[in-house]
């Protein structure tokens, strides 16, 4: 068991790097298919192999660090950021139950029953990375990039923290794969808490710092933002990252919200289990990518907001909604 849970780890930690690395060709793609243009087409056929042609020219580039900067917290901040994306998929149940060899292997390298505060805990520590690598570039507008990064990631993590407070009240309990299987066919909490996901969704997109939320790496006010002294792997630790929580974030909503694995008449064929299993994993996938098309959509669909108007959303609209929410779901549940 501890093998397969070895191979689990490796395979989940691929998975994450290869869609991080795919979701730069992707979103030129979208682009320009947005914008009537042909994207990426030289590297490969299609041009399938830019993500690889990019992720050598990062390890090529000069590395640079700055003279002034403080070195050894210029190295930890992207290396802070990696590693709390990397990690906080470890409790997102991937799929059921395989049987391989007589033995039943769990897809969820930690099966704990705090899995909700475990992604808010190691989210909550991503901010750190973003900080110091602001800071320790003393560099002034990589300092003003931490700074607006670090009040719009804490501001909205009490938002999301406070719409997951109804599905907790829903649902009894904090663990993802427990609230995933209470979510059978097509009873999925996303019609039970319809404000809760809008609140979680708004949310996602601060936290991922994505358009029209990217006030923290603006280049037309901040040149880079928080990494704009950055060069090499270290910008490339700090650019895959950013995508590696958008997997995430896109992961955590399908399961909290659209049953994860489920899918509707999901015994209805007589499918054998493990191939049940297979296919609720794929199809999970497929809600995966759906809300990642969805992040790149609204990248090139909506413009940027200012940063009176991002605080002013995250405090006076959505917590206030949150708490509203959270009355609703306990009179109802009362009532019941």
């Amino acid at each position: 068991m501890l093998i397969y849970k070895i191979v689990l780890v490796v395979v989940v930690f691929s998975i994450s790097l290869f869609i991080a690395m795919y979701s730069t060709y992707a979103e030129r793609k979208v682009a320009a298919f947005m914008q009537d243009r042909i994207g990426p087409d030289r590297a490969g056929p299609f041009g399938i192999l830019q993500p690889v042609a990019d992720g050598v020219k990062m390890f090529m580039k000069e590395e640079f660090i700055p003279n002034a900067s403080d070195k050894m917290l210029f190295i930890m901040g992207p290396c802070i950021a990696m590693f709390t994306a990397c990690i906080s998929s470890a409790v997102i149940p991937w799929g059921g139950i395989l049987t391989i060899a007589g033995h039943q292997v769990s897809l969820q390298i930690a099966d704990v029953n705090i899995g909700i505060l475990y992604v808010f805990g190691v989210v909550s520590m991503g901010v750190y990375g973003v900080m110091i690598g602001g800071w320790a570039s003393n560099n002034k507008y990589s300092l003003l990039g931490a700074i607006r990064a670090s009040s719009q990631l804490i501001s909205y993590e009490i938002s999301m923290g406070l719409a997951i407070i109804s599905v907790i009240m829903v649902s009894g309990t904090v663990s993802i794969k427990t609230i995933v299987e209470q979510q059978p066919g097509a009873h999925w909490y996303v019609f039970v808490q319809p404000l809760s996901f809008l609140i979680f969704l708004i949310c996602a997109f601060a936290e991922t710092n994505r358009t029209p939320f990217d006030l923290p790496e603006c280049e037309t006010e901040l040149v880079g933002g928080y990494h704009t002294e950055y060069s090499s792997m270290k910008l490339g630790f700090y650019l895959f990252a950013e995508y590696i929580n958008m997997f995430v974030s896109s992961a955590v909503m399908a399961s909290l919200y659209f049953g994860g694995y489920n899918f509707p008449f999901i015994h209805s064929f007589g499918l054998s289990p493990n191939l049940v299993t297979i296919l609720g994993t794929v199809l999970f996938f497929g809600k995966i990518f759906a809300f990642i098309f969805f992040f790149m959509w609204v990248r090139w669909t909506v413009p940027r907001f200012r940063y009176d108007q991002l605080m002013r959303l995250g405090w006076k609209v959505l917590i206030p909604l949150a708490i509203l929410n959270i009355l609703i779901t306990g009179v109802v549940m009362m009532v019941k």
